[in-house]
């Protein structure tokens, strides 16, 4: 039978999200009903209250989560009922041009849940709802594709394996699978929230060396040394680009910046500076996410042939679920990765609104809503 549950819904642009009642059907075929048991508040969710994503109204926010498979619909054979899951919204379709050469970490054809979940009560009740990115986890239960449901070890924290999810599983692919970090390779980070200090764990745990943090904020710089950085950089007080290249000439004589500059901030002025901050033939990588409006900044094209390398774009870390997290929910349950360390606080499902700002403040790296 479909349940009323609470969830947290951004009714109209602009306005505070609103904890409700919607209805959650059954799983269809290939569909799978997951008990929330966390999930974390980024900045894609306030993008979605805001308009900044799209204008389908009203928006079913949260899809940084993690909790236990109900029930799941007929044909479904990857997860059963009492799995514990991380949601993922890279559910690859396999059928794609990219699924069919090899590149799944490149399919745009991703599978959502086909059956909507709707509100419950009002004068809108049975009005459709739209899951941020096919995931709509800050509800007590959602509705998700399958294949949106990753297993993991069960004895992981929620409240941090759940930031696999978005940010943390953005910021370490950022590193590791779009820059290719390795031992013997420098890498900066500029911008250090949620999903730049990711990035600094992830260069980190690949081995590289240096790895400098680059912020304007020093209790962000002060989050990068604890996950891993070498160096920091506070942008407020000297030139980023000038002192990468002199912390990475230290160490490596001849080097005229860093090997893999990630940029975590999304802004035309930062990716410059992670332009000329990079070594020759180095690799900029884009994590950031910027909005519509905003242009590539003005380069000398000679600079760009001149400086070789590779200028890329990270989405989703370039990531795959079913490799990725299992793999980095083993090495948090080692004690090599500190996922515990990116929860700043633990709030109820009502709290989501105060958490948004706190996020504008900077006072968090993630605020984790438990259930």
């Amino acid at each position: 039978m479909p349940q009323t549950v609470k969830a947290v819904v951004a009714m109209s642009k602009g306005a505070p999200v609103e904890l409700v009642d919607i209805v959650v059907p059954d799983p269809g075929p290939g569909e799978a009903v997951v008990q929330v048991q966390a999930c974390g508040v980024c900045h894609t969710d306030l993008h979605y209250r805001e308009g900044g994503i799209n204008d389908e109204f009203p928006f079913l926010l949260g899809h940084e989560a993690a909790g236990v498979v109900e029930a799941v619909g007929d044909g479904v054979t990857d997860v059963a009922p009492g799995d514990f899951v991380v949601l993922n919204w890279r559910a690859v379709c396999g059928e794609c041009r990219a699924c069919k050469r090899g590149d799944l970490k490149y399919c745009f054809a991703t599978h959502n849940a086909t059956q909507k979940m709707t509100l419950a009560s009002g004068d809108q009740a049975g009005t459709e709802l739209s899951p941020a990115l096919g995931i709509g986890a800050f509800a007590e239960k959602t509705l998700v594709a399958a294949g949106q449901c990753t297993k993991v070890d069960p004895d992981a924290r929620p409240a941090a394996a759940g930031l696999l999810g978005c940010g943390v599983m953005a910021g370490i692919g950022a590193a590791i699978n779009t820059g290719e970090a390795t031992r013997g390779k420098s890498v900066a980070v500029i911008g250090c929230g949620g999903v730049g200090v990711a990035a600094v764990a992830g260069a980190a745990l690949a081995g590289a060396s240096p790895v400098i943090a680059v912020d304007i904020d020093p209790k962000k710089l002060e989050a990068a040394s604890r996950m891993g950085a070498t160096h920091t950089v506070d942008s407020s007080k000297v030139d980023p680009i000038e002192a990468i290249k002199e912390i990475c000439g230290a160490v490596y004589e001849g080097a005229e910046g860093a090997d893999v500059v990630v940029e975590a901030v999304g802004r035309p002025e930062t990716w410059k500076q992670a332009f000329y901050a990079r070594d020759l033939a180095g690799t900029v990588v884009l994590v950031g996410v910027p909005t519509p409006d905003m242009k590539v900044p003005d380069l000398p094209l000679i600079d760009v042939f001149g400086r070789g390398g590779a200028l890329k774009s990270s989405w989703y870390g370039d990531c795959l679920p079913s490799r990725d997290f299992p793999m980095l929910v083993d090495l948090y349950r080692q004690g090599r990765l500190d996922l515990d360390a990116f929860v700043s606080e633990e709030i109820g499902i009502g709290d989501v609104e105060a958490a948004f700002e706190k996020m504008h403040h900077g006072d968090v790296l993630r605020s984790v809503v438990v259930l």
